[in-house]
């Protein structure tokens, strides 16, 4: 009998990654291209892409995922607000895409599909609530509770990057004040060490860390603070959901020990101990690859159903 695989598309605001998954989850091939900024540019590069998946896949394509930065109407299945790529306000990209992508297709959210991706075959496999933390740029987030993954009302559920957790913090992009996000995201940790040291040639979180590693006092500081702060937004998910386990992930978290102790025992005071006590707070596994092979596991659990 021969093999079937899903597709999966991770469109992000700097690159677009895509490959094929097999029914266990492992990635037969992948593929990344930087994302044109027009909406005609964007079209083209997937066509491209698909072009090259249904060449290079072993045996038929049966369905297509998508993942899209932004806030992703299930309703209207398309992105209503895409902060990082405004060319796809309002677009109808999957409706697009089914001119030349001849199987059903299925889209949410990146941060969403990266969660179900975990879940499904990654650091997720085996729990019925999860959490997933991506803290870079921006913090993103998606919900897996009892089993199912959790995008609310209208498909906007896990904004957890923009929960107040100083109220009288930095102004956020969204509007507000003070969210995670702005308090315990890459460039907050950058610009704290920038105002500990004065150094302005550091402008890389990586660069931080090489030197929070070193023994760097500044350093370690930055990242104290930046542990303070998303250990503060971590207790709120665990006194709130109650969740198995928390899974991080992005640029920041690639530091490891440097951010994860303090994180762990930040979030264990500020939130209840029994709730505590049954939340494992871990680094995802799949990393960058997180996001497509939760699209296409999303296309292949709603096989047969569009959008």
């Amino acid at each position: 009998m021969t093999s079937s695989f899903d597709a999966g598309f991770d469109i992000g605001g700097t690159a677009i990654k895509y490959g094929l998954v097999d029914r266990d989850g492992r990635l037969v091939h992948r593929g990344k291209v930087r994302s044109p900024e027009t909406i005609e540019g964007m079209l083209a590069v997937l066509e491209a892409a698909w072009t090259t998946l249904k060449r290079k896949a072993p045996g038929p394509i049966r369905t297509c995922g998508f993942g899209i930065a932004g806030f992703y109407g299930i309703r209207e299945r398309k992105i209503l607000q895409s902060p990082n790529y405004p060319s796809l306000n309002g677009y109808p990209l999957v409706q697009a895409v089914h001119k030349f992508i001849d199987v059903p297709i299925r889209a949410g959210n990146d941060a969403n599909m990266a969660a179900f991706g975990e879940f499904k075959h990654g650091a997720g496999q085996g729990v019925r609530s999860l959490v997933l933390l991506t803290v870079g740029t921006g913090i993103g987030a998606g919900l897996v509770l009892d089993g199912k993954l959790w995008q609310g009302e209208g498909g906007f559920a896990g904004e957890i990057g923009h929960i107040t957790v100083n109220p009288e913090g930095r102004a956020c992009a969204c509007g507000g004040r003070g969210c995670l996000e702005t308090e315990a995201s890459a460039p907050r940790l950058v610009r704290d060490f920038q105002a500990l040291t004065g150094r302005t040639d550091v402008t890389e979180s990586k660069e931080v860390y090489l030197l929070a590693r070193a023994g760097d006092r500044a350093a370690l500081e930055s990242f104290r603070k930046l542990a303070y702060w998303l250990g503060i937004g971590l207790g709120v998910v665990i006194n709130l959901l109650n969740p198995e386990k928390i899974l991080l992930s992005g640029g920041v978290v690639s530091a490891g020990k440097v951010l994860l102790g303090p994180v762990v025992e930040e979030a264990r005071r500020r939130s209840n101990p029994l709730s505590f006590a049954g939340c494992r707070i871990e680094k995802a596994a799949l990393g960058n690859d997180a996001g497509l092979v939760g699209a296409a596991a999303w296309a292949r659990l709603g096989a047969g159903r569009r959008g």
